[in-house]
């Protein structure tokens, strides 16, 4: 047994699959959740005639009728394919349209007069609907997204040309880098240069310092010799004065 909630409920998850139908109408799509959308209604019509037995005609069940009627309506054709049914009115609602009916006067009779007041506007079943759209142009006029278009592209023009500047800076600093680093690498070769003339200096200074060095170990007797007798001669010449 379905209460006024579920009904409101399922109402509502109705009425948001047929939005979505047209929307997926405008794009021409195929799966227009049409079948589930009939499933909806049948079950709210149902629980409609079973609340309204229930607890009687009341302003929330009323609702819910204009609600299924409007639905239907937004089905189109369709709804008579699907096998979609109008609610049946209440009997209070047909006792008092027949009562009113047998109570009005015959046309011919004296006593029949035109009323002052102009008949209830009928409301078609199938209203047409404007079609849901989900595009964001939608409402503009050609002059409006023309206006719109050239402002998003001088936009993007203001940041291209900060961008082609940034780009520039940076290419400016990759040369001023690149001049660096030649600099750098000419300072690295002469570096390079001088310390190997000066490990061929250094070379040159140790083999001479080996050949003094073996000719001391070879001749060493001779020259301790010669220095004694350098020393002797001093001595005598000191003495004998």
């Amino acid at each position: 047994m379905a209460s006024l909630a579920k009904l409101t409920s399922l109402s509502t998850h109705t009425l948001s699959l047929l939005l979505e139908r047209q929307r997926l109408q405008n794009l021409n799509s195929t799966s227009l959740h049409t079948p589930q959308i009939a499933k909806n209604l049948e079950q709210l019509r149902t629980g409609i005639l079973d609340l309204e037995e229930r607890d009687g005609p009341s302003e929330a069940s009323r609702l819910l009728r204009s609600q299924h009627e409007r639905m239907r309506g937004m089905l189109g054709p369709e709804a008579d394919a699907v096998g979609v049914q109008r609610i049946q009115e209440p009997p209070s609602a047909a006792t008092d349209a027949t009562a009113s009916s047998s109570s009005s006067p015959a046309p011919g009779s004296p006593e029949a007069a035109p009323s002052p007041f102009p008949p209830p506007p009928v409301t078609a079943s199938n209203s047409e609907f404007a079609p849901y759209s989900d595009d964001p142009e939608a409402g503009y006029t050609s002059d409006e997204m023309l206006l719109q278009q050239r402002q998003i592209m001088d936009t993007q023009d203001v940041h291209l040309d900060e961008l082609s500047r940034s780009i520039t800076r940076q290419r400016d600093i990759s040369l001023q880098i690149n001049d660096e680093l030649d600099v750098h690498t000419g300072l690295l070769e002469g570096l390079d240069h001088d310390l190997d003339r000066t490990d061929s200096r250094l070379s040159h200074a140790r083999r001479k310092l080996d050949r003094v060095a073996r000719g001391a170990r070879e001749n060493g007797s001779t020259v301790m010799i010669a220095v004694l007798i350098l020393v002797l001669l001093i001595l005598i010449i000191v003495f004998k004065t």
